[in-house]
């Protein structure tokens, strides 16, 4: 006997299925990307690769007083005309939480469909934290 799931339903990822631990994280996640992050403030980076995935452009984007970090325009701007032709995004959460929030969530899925608009792939969205970070691409939510 086989089983379907209902039309229309989509099994939802684990988010546990997501967090790689830190002393597994490869070269990119913690040599390249842990560095760029300050521990005491919310920080973005967009990093922009060609088509043959060489890291062309990256933009560093600081958080507000809040805590919250926006890609102004001219940090897509500058990735766009750099002529990428995919986007890691990576951020990191000071509080130590390694999972997305609603916010995270809704800002990959704006990010990945802006993007996909202009045929430029979001290769995965990373939030870091001391003990780790969690992989969108990993969790199956991209």
């Amino acid at each position: 006997m086989i089983l379907f799931e209902p039309v229309g339903m989509v099994p939802v990822p684990s988010f546990l299925n997501g967090f790689i631990p830190f002393h597994a994280e490869d070269l990119l996640a913690h040599q390249l990307l842990r560095p760029l992050f300050d521990g005491r403030r919310e920080t973005l980076v967009l990093a922009g690769f060609d088509m043959f995935r060489r890291l062309v452009r990256l933009e560093l984007v600081d958080g507000d007083t809040r805590g919250r970090c926006i890609a102004p325009p001219r940090s897509w701007r500058a990735l766009l005309d750099a002529d990428i032709a995919a986007v890691l995004m990576a951020h990191n959460h000071p509080s130590g939480a390694a999972w997305p929030s609603d916010a995270d969530i809704g800002a990959t899925q704006q990010a990945a469909l802006f993007l996909r608009t202009m045929d430029i792939d979001l290769i995965d969205h990373l939030v870091f934290a001391t003990d780790g970070h969690f992989s969108f691409r990993t969790a199956q939510m991209l």
